[in-house]
């Protein structure tokens, strides 16, 4: 089933984790995607091993110019923009008085400046098409409480998700956020992290953390047409930890 058919994509931080996961399945079903992160090594050999309809390039998505350059080289190799994933992000767990300024700017800058440059850079290709799809990546805690930085940036993602619903509406571009809770990663699959998350997943009240491919299938449902009528809206995958 091809479900992105003749769609054209650009996935941020695609070269491991969601990301790589999230572009995966769009090739799969049907869709055009530009891959985009810094590591030029792992997302190259990925868009290589997902073929004519995958190209990566090289971004910093906190900035405007290397924004301007990903939206022209895709418009240039595969049409204009149906789609876009802002899924690049990072995560300190410090407190507020471990956490330096610098430090403090460089979440805000990944996390939240870069969507707007996305939001920003994407939108004249997509009113060419009259049809388009903002997917936010945030998080669980942009709903709740976590560290500093990383659970403000989130609210943020939330919040010009909804501004940006309302701007672009009047040219068919929907955008909504995906809020996961706590994702299988190799990061937290090995080492000091394995006893830690068996521990924490016994509050999940699904009793266990969710696999990239759980997060992809929502991400999927809104790039499709089959969410044609949800724009302005909070999508939560996390196995029901906010509900408590």
């Amino acid at each position: 089933m091809e479900r992105l058919l003749n769609k054209v994509a650009i996935v941020t931080g695609a070269a491991g984790g969601m990301g790589a996961s999230h572009a995966r399945k769009f090739v799969e079903e049907g869709a055009k995607v530009v891959l985009t992160d810094l590591n030029e090594e792992a997302g190259k050999a990925l868009a290589n091993e997902l073929g004519e309809n995958a190209m990566f390039i090289k971004q910093n998505v906190t900035s405007e110019a290397d924004w301007e350059n990903v939206v022209s080289e895709t418009e240039k190799a595969f049409g204009p923009v149906n789609i876009l994933v802002n899924n690049a992000g990072i995560s300190r767990n410090n407190s507020i008085e471990q956490t330096t300024l610098d430090q403090y700017l460089q979440i805000v800058n990944i996390n939240q400046v870069s969507v707007f440059l996305g939001m920003k850079s994407v939108v004249s290709s997509m009113k060419k098409v009259e049809n388009g799809s903002i997917v936010n990546i945030s998080s669980m805690n942009g709903l709740v409480a976590g560290a500093i930085g990383y659970t403000d940036t989130k609210f943020a993602v939330r919040g010009m998700t909804k501004a940006a619903a309302m701007d672009f509406a009047r040219y068919g571009i929907r955008v909504n956020s995906v809020h996961p809770g706590v994702i299988e990663t190799p990061m937290i699959s090995s080492g000091d992290a394995v006893e830690a998350i068996k521990e924490f997943s016994k509050h999940i009240p699904l009793k266990r953390v969710a696999q990239s491919e759980e997060i992809t299938n929502l991400v999927l449902f809104l790039a499709s047409d089959e969410s044609s009528y949800s724009t302005g809206s909070e999508f939560v995958a996390d196995g029901g930890l906010t509900a408590q």
